[in-house]
């Protein structure tokens, strides 16, 4: 469980409807299954002791007193096994019937939960037999204990911090007010749902949004156990479909129709990390609840659970498209509202025939047509230097002619090599200041050609180069307006390739194929025999990499150390370990040391949920000290 992983199982029982010996036996062999796996918190089906499906046997004292000697027998049967267990059967309390959700931990009874939403319409008819349970707890006797009985319980484990659960029952969540919210507002992280929801046509997926949806409202993880084959079929079919979610995303869903487990690995450091960064979330009140400590065994949770290697990037090609043209759709709108605003009638893009200016253009491209500008009022402006090959250069402007752009080229070698005497540099040293030379000079002559034609310089640098420091301070790094300051590099290529495949234009298609086969590179060293010479990617690292690592430290606020742990699981058979934390200490050693050209970035659109503006998304100080950033990644070394 270190670094927040917790592993939970949602499972749905062979059952026979009132056979509560039968049900039992089968409830310890699927949670024996579940031990063997590791999990740490077990969810099974609603009234899963006695089977759902009971009717007016629930009536009977036969059913009632076996099911709670089953309950007892089930938690002295699984007292050595280490985890927070809920199950389900009816219990009765002064003289009235209650459908509830029972938690075990080491053999001893933690709380009885009430259902509180007791459903009598349609296909349900559960208020015949049961009554909604109390919300504050009272004390009942099970067995030789006193047990807490109410639905304002929640479940806290001592030595985990942020594992706090609380449960709800079937209905619960499908009512206008959950008591999951409740039970979150006051600190659970995890809700836990026993269910016999039914099934019919299109249920399934309402039901996935909802308990999606709740994860994602509440910022918690979400384990939904559902009643499956066993139960009756007078009327009614159970699918067993069991979900896992967490803040939205589904991490584990049963298949319909077969009593199965199903397991997640729950981030809960992440889960109080997302609330902590929203001041809309309230801080816990647990003012009305009782909280019921327990204990698990510190041990190392296996990861099971999917990283995507490119969180940037939807993995889906529905997805995909959608959120490309999404994307280039944000990027074109903020662009064409500055233009409108600032009145200008011309835009300035330095074009060099690599990925960033491409993807600038494009969007330079679409916002006139949004305008219902002439493309021509485009200056692309190519500015040869001693590091152009000539496979950049055509593309840049076959590019240019392409989309119907005004093409100029400035070569900026002489006026260059004039700077490097004025300040008596050896035009022989590739040093930074041989590199830098040229990319202000090329900066310089973006904003003059700009000022000459009464327009806006756009801006082509990308999130992942900003994040890295990959840009020279008032170069590249300077612009009036930068479209591309929240696309990381992954995601400009994905841009790039979307524009390629829906153009419709085989030239300009077969162009940004050839930019896309293109090594990146800022082409500020002298190419060696006609071939680029200085790959970006060779200096700094995999982007693919540095996004990775972007993405889990600003948008999930993880550590070295557990970002190195899931970067190994992600890019595993692709990258070593240890080129992944080389590249690693790169990205933290240069994301501190080079905030200080983040601070004073140029307007640009966010188009996604990580950015570096310093207005809004990203306020750090120049001066942050990486020290114990970097202690945590050299004890990795030990």
């Amino acid at each position: 469980m270190r670094q927040g992983f917790v592993k939970m199982a949602a499972a749905t029982p062979d059952v026979k409807v009132a056979d509560c010996v039968f049900n039992r036996e089968q409830m310890v062999e699927c949670i024996h299954r579940m031990e063997e796996k590791k999990a740490k918190v077990m969810a099974l089906p609603e009234l899963c002791i006695t089977g759902y499906t009971c009717g007016d046997l629930f009536c009977q004292d036969t059913l009632l007193t076996r099911a709670r000697e089953e309950l007892l027998l089930l938690a002295e049967e699984t007292k050595d096994v280490d985890a927070l267990i809920f199950v389900g059967l009816p219990f009765e309390y002064g003289g009235k019937l209650y459908n509830v959700a029972a938690a075990l931990c080491r053999g001893k009874i933690l709380g009885l939960v009430p259902k509180t939403s007791i459903p009598s319409y349609r296909e349900f008819y559960e208020g015949r037999h049961f009554l909604p349970g109390p919300e504050q707890a009272l004390t009942v006797r099970l067995g030789k204990e006193e047990v807490p009985f109410g639905s304002s319980l929640l479940f806290d484990c001592v030595n985990v911090p942020g594992l706090t659960v609380a449960a709800e029952i079937c209905e619960d969540l499908w009512a206008p007010a959950p008591p999951s919210i409740r039970h979150a507002l006051a600190g659970a992280t995890v809700i836990v749902n026993l269910s016999a929801s039914d099934e019919e046509t299109g249920k399934d997926d309402y039901r996935r949004q909802l308990v999606a949806g709740q994860s994602a409202r509440l910022v918690c993880a979400y384990l939904y156990a559902a009643a499956g084959e066993g139960e009756s079929t007078t009327d009614l079919v159970f699918g067993g479909h069991n979900l896992i979610a967490e803040n939205g995303k589904v991490l584990a869903e049963a298949p319909r129709f077969e009593n199965t487990v199903i397991y997640g690995d729950v981030d809960v450091q992440r889960l109080t990390a997302e609330r902590r960064k929203m001041n809309s979330y309230p801080a816990a009140d647990q003012r009305g609840y009782q909280v019921i400590p327990f204990t698990l065994r510190a041990e190392e949770t296996q990861l099971d659970r999917y990283f995507d290697p490119r969180p940037f990037v939807p993995s889906a090609k529905e997805e995909w498209e959608k959120r490309c043209d999404e994307i280039l759709n944000i990027q074109t709108m903020g662009l064409k509202k500055r233009l409108k605003h600032t009145n200008c009638q011309n835009a300035v893009v330095g074009i060099s025939g690599g990925l960033d200016s491409t993807l600038a253009l494009l969007v330079t491209a679409r916002a006139f047509d949004s305008l219902g500008k002439d493309r021509s009022q485009i200056t692309a402006v190519t500015m040869p230097c001693f590091g152009t090959t000539d496979r950049t250069y055509q593309n840049a402007c076959e590019l240019t002619r392409c989309l119907g752009a005004s093409l100029r080229e400035v070569d900026i070698k002489e006026a260059v090599t004039l700077h490097f005497r004025d300040i008596g540099h050896d035009q022989d040293v590739h040093d930074v200041t041989y590199e830098n030379s040229q990319a202000r000079e090329r900066t310089q002559v973006l904003m003059d050609i700009a000022n000459q034609s009464g327009g806006l310089v756009i801006g082509t640098g990308d999130l992942s180069e900003l994040a890295l420091g990959w840009a020279t301070y008032n170069g590249d790094h300077m612009s009036m307006y930068g479209v591309n300051a929240s696309v990381p590099k992954t995601l400009v290529r994905h841009l790039v390739r979307y524009y390629a495949d829906t153009c419709g234009d085989e030239k300009l298609s077969a162009i940004l194929l050839d930019v896309l086969d293109t090594p990146v590179s800022p082409e500020l060293l002298p190419p060696k025999d006609g071939v680029i010479a200085q790959k970006t990617e060779d200096l700094v690292g995999p982007y693919e990499l540095h996004d990775f690592y972007l993405y889990y430290m600003m948008r999930a606020g993880f550590g070295p150390a557990k970002i190195y742990r899931i970067a190994k699981k992600a890019f595993a058979g692709q990258y070593e370990e240890e080129v992944i934390l080389k590249w690693l200490k790169t990205f933290y050693r240069r994301f501190f040391a080079q905030q200080f050209k983040r601070s004073c970035l140029p307007d640009g659109p966010r188009v996604g949920s990580v950015a570096v503006s310093p207005r809004g998304d990203w306020r750090m100080p120049s001066d942050g000290c990486v020290r114990i950033w970097m202690d945590e990644l050299e004890r990795l070394e030990q």
